[in-house]
C-alpha cells in the first residue's frame, strides 16, 4: 500500500484498495491521520485518496521485512510522534510496522482496533526461498504470527473472512468482515455474459507463487482443445523477484502450448480502471492458493456481473456457494478449472443464476456497508463517539 503525493497535491495509492478503504472510514472520523510508506516518486497511475479529511505522517518506504528493520530506528520517533497525537488507533495486519505502532499507542493509552487481512503461516509452504533466506523467512513469520495474535487478545479486532476470525479468536471472539472496493455505484446491470464467439476470461491477482497462476496456459489449452474460443487476461503486479520469476513461468508455458496468442498478462492497473473493465469479461478465475483471508477480486468480480470459478480454499468458501453465487472447484487443476469454466460458458441458466446471486452478494458487501458495520462494533465495544455520515459517497459513478 506504498503512497505518494502528486503533483497537484492529491495523496495516491499505488494499488487503490487500501485508498477506497481510507475513504470509507473517513465519514466516521473529525480527522484521519495516515501513518504509511511514502514514495519518492509515483508509481503508475495510483488511486487518489478523495476524503478532505486525510492527512499524512509518511514513513520511510519499505517493500516488506527486510527493508523494514533497517529503517526503524527512523521509523520509531515518528511512530511515536504519531501514536501521541491520535486519539483512535487502526491497523491492517499483517505487517511490519504494526506491532510497533500498537505498542506505541498502548503507551499513551490510545484505544485501538485491527484489520487481520492475511495468514503469513498458510502461505509458508509456497514461499519460493531456500537456505538463509527460508529460515529468517520462517522467522519472521512466528515472529508476525505472534504480534497478530497479541494485537487481536488487545483489541477490539476484525478479521477478513471466517478462517481467519476463527483462527485469532482467543481472549475474545474476533469478528468476521470482508475487505471489499465495491461502492454501491460500481455494481453492474448485465444479466448475462459470453455472447461474443470468443469467449473473454479474466484473472486478477498480483503475481507471485503463492497465487497458483502457473496452471492457467494449460486451463486454456484444455478449453481450447475442447472446441472453445477462448481468451485469459491476469491483470496485477509481478512482485518481486519471485514474481517476476513467477510471471516468466507463466509466458514460457504459455510458449510452450502453444496459447501465447490467447493469454495475456496486462501488468498492473489502478483500481478506478480495473472497476469498469471487469463488466468487459464474460468469465473470472483464480485459482489461488492458502493464505488469502477473502480475495477482495471476488467481490469486484460479482459487481461487474462476471461468473466466478475458484478455489475452495481459505476464506473463500465463506463468501462463495458453490452453484449459487460462483463455482468452487477443490483443487486448483488445470482439469477441474477448465471444466467448470466450460461449463459456465455452455449453460446460460447457470450464468445467469450466478450473476444475479453475485449483484446480491458485492450489494450486501460495498465499502459503505461495511464501513458502517465496521464503525458501529467501534462505538460500542471501544466506547468511540463516531460521527454520522452524510448520505454522499466517495464511491458513486
Amino acid at each position: 500500500m506504498p503512497f505518494w503525493r502528486a503533483p497537484d497535491g492529491t495523496l495516491r495509492e499505488v494499488e487503490g484498495s487500501f485508498a477506497r478503504y481510507v475513504d470509507s472510514l473517513a465519514p466516521y472520523f473529525d480527522e484521519i491521520v495516515l501513518s504509511v510508506p511514502l514514495l519518492r516518486a509515483a508509481r503508475g497511475e495510483g488511486t487518489a485518496v478523495r476524503a478532505p479529511n486525510v492527512t499524512l505522517v509518511p514513513l520511510p518506504h519499505f517493500d516488506g521485512p527486510l527493508q523494514f528493520y533497517p529503517r526503524l530506528p527512523l521509523m520509531l520517533p515518528r511512530l511515536l510522534r504519531f501514536a501521541k497525537q491520535i486519539d483512535l488507533l487502526h491497523c491492517r495486519v499483517p505487517t511490519p510496522a504494526a506491532i510497533f505502532a500498537f505498542a506505541c499507542a498502548r503507551l499513551f493509552g490510545r484505544a485501538a482496533f485491527v484489520l487481520i487481512v492475511g495468514d503469513l503461516a498458510a502461505v509458508q509452504p509456497t514461499v519460493p526461498y531456500r537456505g538463509a533466506k527460508k529460515r529468517l523467512w520462517d522467522w519472521y513469520t512466528a515472529f508476525e504470527e505472534r504480534n497478530v495474535q497479541w494485537m487481536a487478545d488487545r483489541s477490539l479486532a476484525f478479521a477478513n473472512g471466517a478462517a481467519l476470525a476463527r483462527k485469532h479468536s482467543g481472549r475474545h471472539v474476533v469478528v468476521e468482515t470482508r475487505t471489499t472496493t465495491i461502492g454501491a455505484g460500481d455494481v453492474a446491470t448485465r444479466d448475462d455474459t459470453c455472447a461474443a464467439p470468443r469467449k473473454r476470461i479474466l484473472t486478477v491477482s498480483r503475481i507471485d507463487p503463492r497465487k497458483g497462476l502457473r496452471v492457467l496456459p494449460d486451463v486454456v489449452r484444455r478449453l481450447v482443445d475442447g472446441g472453445f474460443d477462448v481468451s485469459l487476461d491476469i491483470v496485477g503486479p509481478a512482485v518481486g523477484s519471485p514474481g517476476i520469476a513467477e510471471q516468466q513461468e507463466v509466458e514460457r508455458q504459455a510458449r510452450a502450448l502453444g496459447v501465447e496468442e490467447r493469454l495475456r498478462i496486462v501488468g498492473p492497473m489502478a483500481l478506478e480502471r480495473l472497476l469498469p473493465l471487469y463488466r468487459e469479461y464474460d468469465l473470472f478465475v483464480l485459482p489461488t492458493l492458502p493464505g488469502e483471508g477473502v480475495p477482495r477480486v471476488l467481490l469486484e468480480a460479482m459487481a461487474g456481473g462476471a461468473p466466478i470459478v475458484a478455489t475452495c480454499v481459505a476464506g473463500i468458501p465463506g463468501l462463495i456457494t458453490h452453484e449459487t453465487n460462483g463455482l468452487l472447484v477443490d483443487a486448483p487443476t488445470a482439469d477441474a478449472l477448465a471444466d467448470a469454466l466450460a461449463r459456465l460458458i455452455v449453460d446460460f441458466s447457470l450464468r445467469r443464476r450466478l450473476i444475479a446471486a453475485g449483484y446480491a452478494t458485492a450489494r450486501a458487501h460495498t465499502l459503505e456497508v461495511q464501513a458502517g458495520r465496521m464503525m458501529t462494533d467501534v462505538s460500542a465495544h471501544l466506547g468511540v463517539e463516531t460521527c454520522v455520515p452524510a448520505s454522499a459517497s466517495y464511491f458513486r459513478r
